[in-house]
């Protein structure tokens, strides 16, 4: 059994169908009903470890995908425990931990991300991401914790609603909207295609060659730029082509009076800069071709009109 917690996010039911092809048995938590076709479904709380070991019990693979509230304190006080909760439901159970990372860890890079990056976060999210993972490693020196680790850049596809692509310009565009860009539209950015995170993800978790080594999951080399994500989502949808840049002057700003604003000012370092992910290793090892750009965007905005 495969217990994916977190099923109904982004990534989880992709995961889930691509280990339904695998004929892997799928177990998806989450604290609200989730029902699909690829798996049964068991509501806990992350939070409580009797009930969380109670719902993973036969499980042999753990895939922790959760996002918890977008806010400093509420990571800072429930990530470290959330973590912990995991290991130790895999540990009584003997299962494999998989975690869907992201690249705060990293802090600002100059170059190209890669599983060698060192961890110099200049974030106060970017130090708990840094912290948890900590937590893994002590656990698989200290009590044996069989883990591995797929990182992922920033989101976009079927399913993304909560990114930045689809915040500032799919769902925009498809209301007659001119997009608006978080930092320098100029700059080349990096983003997963939410479909082929599943897939990966199901890979790490049936191959044993995946063990105790992080992974950065396929993403396109394509060298997109924010102005050329805004220009094919406009050519897409038949929206306006400009667009509104939304600096760090306006994000401090806007953080004095929307709280959600302060949250994301504090990252607008990875919209400034050139943030350039490679996935060469899991593509190499597990002969993996990321979903070229034009093809996933394709493909979101065709899910969020159908959702519109």
């Amino acid at each position: 059994m495969h217990t994916i917690l977190g099923i109904n996010g982004t990534v989880g039911p992709y995961l889930a169908e691509a280990l339904h092809e695998k004929k892997v048995p799928v177990r998806g938590i989450s604290r609200r009903p989730f029902e699909g076709p690829n798996w049964d479904h068991v509501q806990a709380d992350l939070l409580n470890l009797p009930e969380l070991i109670a719902a993973t019990d036969g499980s042999t693979v753990i895939y922790l995908l959760i996002g918890l509230e977008y806010n400093i304190k509420v990571w800072e006080r429930d990530w470290p425990i959330v973590m912990q909760n995991t290991i130790e439901a895999c540990l009584a159970h003997n299962a494999k931990l998989v975690f869907m990372d992201n690249v705060y860890a990293y802090g600002l890079v100059k170059g190209v991300m890669t599983e060698e990056t060192p961890y110099h976060p200049n974030s106060k999210k970017g130090a708990v991401r840094k912290a948890i993972l900590q937590q893994i490693t002590d656990a698989e020196k200290k009590s044996g914790l069989r883990a591995c680790i797929g990182r992922a850049p920033d989101f976009y596809g079927p399913r993304a609603d909560k990114s930045a692509i689809a915040m500032t310009v799919v769902e925009r565009h498809l209301a007659g909207k001119k997009a608006q860009w978080i930092g320098n539209p100029k700059a080349q950015h990096t983003f997963g295609y939410s479909v082929d995170l599943g897939k990966s993800l199901a890979f790490l978790g049936t191959d044993d060659r995946a063990d105790g080594q992080v992974w950065h999951l396929p993403s396109s080399s394509e060298t997109w730029t924010g102005e050329d994500w805004i220009a094919k989502s406009a050519a897409l949808t038949g929206a306006p082509s400009g667009y509104t840049r939304v600096g760090s002057f306006m994000l401090k700003a806007l953080g004095l009076f929307v709280s959600m604003m302060r949250e994301v000012e504090e990252m607008n370092y990875q919209f400034e800069h050139d943030y350039v992910f490679s996935s060469q290793k899991f593509e190499k090892t597990f002969g993996y071709k990321p979903t070229p750009y034009y093809e996933g965007l394709k493909q979101m905005v065709a899910f969020f009109r159908d959702k519109k």
